[in-house]
């Protein structure tokens, strides 16, 4: 029985001769690897962009000693450290006819709880994306994987059509089935790492918004402290 056999063995030329199946599954990695280092480019300027704003709101905070002195040191900027402050100063503005009369453990757990709805809200912003990166890095493997069995039992077809044994007909199919699970690896390998890499960016920027946080609740119990002090007394305090 007469066999054409494909004598271009480069990766091209392999994508090209392989099957309609092995090439979709090669298609698929190829975009999938893609989309990785896509994500790749624009989380690592999101994070970068959010580590900086964050670290700056988190030093103008501890900074200052009131909590109207961080508010105009931040201004207008924007960022989730300047929201902290602004979501501190509407709380305590809310609460200030109520202040005279009460104690300001009330306003502690209002701030308290604003601050940490801001914060998971940040982070839930920070780690879109990254979830399609963990997906890419467990499924890509073992897709390269069925696109390499299907390469294999086109080759043993081959084998029974062609009735030999001989080398020059298997390793073609072989090798096109094996091309697949090298893509497999190539899209797998970095998305893993690159998730890795994110989720301790992303843990690093949790800790600065923590530590901006910390420092609100430090300066709306100081505000507390000093509401029924003297104005000079409060002035020299500042």
């Amino acid at each position: 029985m007469a066999l054409t056999l494909p004598h271009d063995l480069s990766p091209w030329g392999m994508f090209m001769n392989a099957d309609i199946v092995v090439k979709a599954v090669m298609v698929g990695l190829a975009l999938a690897s893609l989309v990785t280092w896509t994500i790749w480019l624009a989380k690592s300027l999101e994070i970068l962009g959010g580590k900086l704003k964050a670290r700056r709101a988190a030093n103008a905070i501890g900074n200052a000693a009131t909590l109207m002195q961080a508010g105009r040191a931040l201004g207008h900027s924007g960022g989730p450290g300047a929201l902290l402050v602004r979501a501190a100063e509407e709380e305590r503005a809310l609460s200030a006819g109520a202040l005279d009369h009460i104690s300001g453990d009330g306003l502690k757990e209002r701030v308290t709880s604003r601050l940490s709805r801001i914060e998971a809200a940040a982070s839930r912003r920070m780690s879109r994306g990254t979830g399609l990166l963990a997906t890419i890095g467990s499924t890509a493997p073992f897709v390269g994987l069925f696109g390499t069995v299907w390469g294999i039992m086109n080759a043993f077809i081959g084998i029974s059509q062609a009735q030999t044994t001989n080398l020059a007909v298997v390793a073609p199919g072989i090798a096109e089935a094996l091309l697949a699970t090298a893509m497999g690896l190539v899209a797998a390998i970095p998305a893993v790492v690159i998730y890795n890499v994110f989720a301790r960016s992303i843990a690093g920027y949790r800790q600065i918004l923590a530590d901006a946080s910390a420092g609100v609740e430090r300066l709306v119990s100081r505000d507390l402290d000093f509401r029924t002090v003297p104005p000079a007394t409060a002035l020299a305090a500042e």
